[in-house]
């Protein structure tokens, strides 16, 4: 293994990434986005015979920035010194936009260094940070604005029945809010679904306007939705806030989120009642672990985004965990593409639970050639 001359600890010597792209099994969309495929970009770390994979979902560009901005200031550097190497990172990208695929690509690459130095320690990476709790509760995340009332019942009789997730969500919103009565009627069958031992939450995805927000609202307690996410964009904290009042369910947001000042101007507004961070968009687990220390000096609890198994280790070691979302789309591709993916049963996941160093994630790369784009 290779040190760095100046501290004598074990150094990052390579940098790799790749690119997968797998189809939906169903056209998808929420209220303000169609979408028929879904990227991940993957990327990895190599110190000695260790190598760790970190990855974030989006464009193939995020791969050109690991290649032509980060891996050279992460080359030679300790992977022991993680957050050393965020600042870095992030430090190169100045000029270059630091919000979205910028910050996607330092999020993968911190996420890798984090599963390489666990790798290197021989420790599952909740037991490098530190447990808060034993298991991580998960809501189960799909419903779509394109599925009939079949397709959601099916996905959600899935969660609820066969796998004991006691939480789910449903996208509303469809066509930037032009399909209210839709909307109200999928929101009424999901709850005919799983009846009144679950907890419903739905999605807007920013597609309503702000009184539109609340009148929706209104008609969502009957059906006792108890979460509203980005019912406004949370580009406008101060709305966002102003409909947290006005509504009796939390309101929440938080998903694109690239940097920590973004996490702060939402919860200096107000704007939320629990805020949620993507591990895969926010600069990584360094920066998620500050985003959730910025949420309970709140009084606030963190919801993690999308990504279930890049954020399941982190997620353990806050003690204002809410849960994390198990959002069918990331789901699926994990499955194809790793080994040592998560079991779901009983609505909640252990991360580590065979002792597996680092993420406990594997590329599978028999699964994963026919669907890699670059």
């Amino acid at each position: 293994m290779r040190d760095t001359a100046a501290s004598g600890k074990p150094s990052v010597e390579r940098v790799d990434t790749a690119v997968y792209t797998v189809p939906t099994d169903t056209p998808e969309a929420d209220g303000t986005l169609s979408w028929d495929r879904t990227t991940l970009v993957l990327a990895t770390v190599r110190c000695g015979d260790v190598t760790g994979l970190g990855y974030t979902y989006g464009p193939a560009a995020t791969a050109q920035v690991v290649h032509e901005l980060l891996t050279g200031v992460v080359v030679g550097g300790s992977v022991l010194d993680v957050p050393r190497l965020n600042e870095a990172m992030h430090r190169t990208v100045r000029n270059a936009g630091r919000p979205g695929v910028a910050a996607q690509a330092i999020s993968a690459m911190d996420i890798a260094l984090w599963d390489c130095k666990s790798r290197l320690l021989g420790l599952p990476l909740v037991d490098l940070l530190g447990a808060a709790r034993t298991a991580v509760p998960l809501y189960g995340s799909g419903g779509f604005t394109t599925y009939d009332d079949r397709q959601q019942e099916r996905q959600l009789r899935t969660w609820v029945e066969d796998e004991g997730i006691p939480r789910v969500k449903i996208k509303i919103g469809e066509s930037w809010g032009r399909c209210e009565e839709r909307d109200l009627h999928r929101v009424g069958a999901a709850r005919a679904c799983i009846g009144n031992g679950a907890e419903l939450y739905v999605d807007a995805n920013g597609a309503y306007t702000a009184k539109q927000a609340v009148r929706v609202a209104d008609r969502l307690t009957h059906h006792g939705v108890r979460w509203f996410e980005e019912p406004v964009s949370s580009d406008h904290p101060r709305t966002l806030a102003a409909i947290r009042v006005a509504v009796p369910m939390d309101v929440t947001a938080g998903e694109y989120g690239y940097t920590l000042a973004y996490f702060a101007h939402l919860l200096d507004a107000g704007a939320v009642d629990c805020l949620q961070a993507d591990v895969t968009r926010c600069g990584g687990i360094t920066v998620w672990l500050r985003a959730a220390a910025l949420a309970e000096g709140h009084g606030l609890d963190i919801s993690g985004h999308c990504a279930p198994h890049a954020h399941v280790h982190a997620a353990s070691a806050v003690p204002n965990l809410r849960h994390l979302e198990w959002f069918h789309d990331h789901v699926r591709v994990e499955r194809v593409l790793f080994d040592g993916v998560l079991d779901p049963a009983g609505g909640a996941v252990t991360p580590g639970p065979d002792g597996s160093p680092g993420l406990g994630l594997t590329l599978n790369a028999g699964r994963a050639e026919r669907y890699r784009v670059g």
